[in-house]
């Protein structure tokens, strides 16, 4: 640790300085901790709709679009999806909904699409990118809300048209209410139109035609519509091309993520105790990842005591856990728009019954089989990586005593696949599983068994339902665990549970 002075309302003060970029909410006394960065008194309230430097500098750095990642990179990725696109084309991004409950919005999360090429975090907005052969090589047109005090005073800040070109790098703004009318104007000039229309609206079930919850299609949507088929083309396969390999910064944020979701996950190994509700666990995650500097969990978490282990996707968490009983606990946070997505499970006792043991043990032998695969230069792909699981859980299980026959793993012991990309999105989607694993990828390693009381199984074996998952960043040569302070070892678990091993707060 480092000593360093700053100067805060005049005077000079000296204050700890790490080597590694800190959360959001290591701050002291109002000063950044952000590698030196220079601190300034922050814009409050804020004249922007989200943060930035000038309002949030224990958040942002100077050249930082939003926390970690530059308008540099930010203008890097709109030229690799331009760059990409054939001539005579142009692409359109619409920002993510506003949702209700009781009349009263939920947390605004951007599009993921929309929040990769622009980092602008505001609702009711939208893109255009047109190719040129400009020195920029596109033309970028951003439609937003405009400053309005009377909406400001209710709803908090905008950040309005002169911050979409100054700060967000558009070339022109204009009101949102004017989008349709300029989407119409220029759309029939381009051959090739990237678009993709938002999945609410292509899922319109039964339940909500007969409730009458459908809205009329928008001006947008009837203009996206009348493309014809030969010059509509699909947007997210092409972004997700962009998406799939990690930048640098991508790499640092995603390890920021995981290490406070590996920490909650030390953390409640210890509160975790008999007596206490799954809920319990699932609340006291949420707190620790929020208290460091966490936007939100990823997901809605599985906290699965005993044979609710047995259900992959257990969400109720409204049970009890009991002194005899192993916890699987798949929770990861949000942090600075990158998820994580962790499992551990751990003894409520705090220390593993040698049937839990022994399960245990050979799941996390596979697992790490699995990991040292996870390189670039390997060549394999995600569906070869399951095949191999198979195979390394298969010669687990028979050196403890199953007997094995034709369908027993996947389809019963092993029902799920074996690993999926992550990064902005808890799933990456449109990734194919037949392609090979590349350098920079970030996947999940998540090996399972979930034992039924059925009498194919060792008795001893029954309602043991076990998953042990980190996030992988793969390299050329070799594989990087992001998820190495989340506990998994057996020494090391039991160590966590019983206070042993306290990395949690660290």
């Amino acid at each position: 640790m480092l000593r360093r002075c700053v100067t805060v309302g005049g005077k000079r003060i000296s204050v700890s300085s790490w080597s590694k970029r800190r959360y959001a909410t290591e701050v002291v006394s109002g000063i950044s901790l952000n590698d030196g960065a220079p601190t300034i008194a922050p814009i409050k309230p804020s004249l922007w709709g989200q943060p930035t430097y000038k309002s949030h500098p224990t958040l942002l750095r100077p050249n930082e679009l939003t926390p970690g990642i530059t308008s540099e990179e930010y203008e890097r990725r709109r030229a690799a999806l331009m760059n990409g696109l054939p001539d005579n084309s142009i692409v359109i991004l619409v920002a993510g909904s506003v949702k209700y409950m009781s009349q009263r919005t939920y947390s605004f999360r951007q599009a993921s699409d929309f929040w990769y090429l622009t980092g602008f975090q505001e609702p009711d907005t939208a893109v255009i990118l047109e190719k040129n052969s400009s020195s920029r090589g596109y033309k970028m047109t951003m439609f937003c809300g405009r400053k309005h005090a009377e909406y400001e005073k209710w709803n908090g800040p905008r950040s309005g048209f002169e911050a979409a070109i100054s700060i967000f790098g558009a070339d022109d703004a204009r009101d949102i209410i004017h989008f349709p009318s300029h989407l119409k104007s220029v759309v029939t000039s381009y051959s090739n139109v990237y678009v993709d229309v938002p999945a609410s609206k292509r899922r319109r079930s039964l339940l909500q035609y007969l409730s009458n919850q459908v809205a009329p299609k928008t001006e947008y949507e009837s203009i996206i519509d009348a493309l014809s088929s030969s010059r509509r083309r699909p947007l997210a396969s092409e972004i997700i091309k962009l998406r799939t390999i990690k930048s640098p910064a991508e790499k640092r944020m995603m390890r920021l993520a995981a290490d406070i979701s590996g920490n909650a996950h030390a953390d409640i190994m210890r509160f975790g105790e008999p007596g206490r509700s799954e809920a319990d666990i699932a609340a006291h995650f949420q707190y620790r990842c929020l208290l460091n500097g966490a936007q939100r969990l990823a997901y809605v978490p599985v906290v699965a005591s005993g044979p609710n282990a047995l259900i992959i996707h257990y969400t109720a968490n409204d049970q009890l856990i009991n002194s005899d009983e192993l916890v699987l606990v798949d929770a990861g946070c949000e942090y600075n728009g990158y998820a994580s997505d962790i499992t551990r499970t751990w003894p409520a006792s705090g220390k593993f019954t040698a049937p839990q043991r022994d399960l245990y043990q050979a799941i996390l032998n596979a697992q790490k089989q699995c990991i040292d695969l996870c390189t670039g230069k390997s060549g394999l792909s995600l569906h070869d990586l399951h095949r191999r699981s198979c195979q390394f859980l298969s010669t687990e299980l028979r050196q403890i005593g199953f007997e094995l026959h034709t369908g027993d793993l996947e389809r019963i012991l092993y029902p799920h696949f074996l690993t999926h990309p992550i990064g902005i999105d808890l799933h990456e989607s449109s990734i194919d599983r037949a392609d090979s694993i590349k350098s920079g990828m970030v996947i999940t390693i998540e090996p399972g068994l979930y034992v039924p009381p059925d009498p194919r199984f060792p008795k001893h074996f029954h309602n043991i339902g076990i998953r042990i998952e980190d996030e992988v960043l793969v390299e050329q040569d070799y594989p990087v665990v992001l998820s190495v302070n989340a506990p998994k070892e057996i020494v090391d678990v039991e160590g966590a549970c019983q206070g042993v091993l306290d990395i949690a707060r660290r």
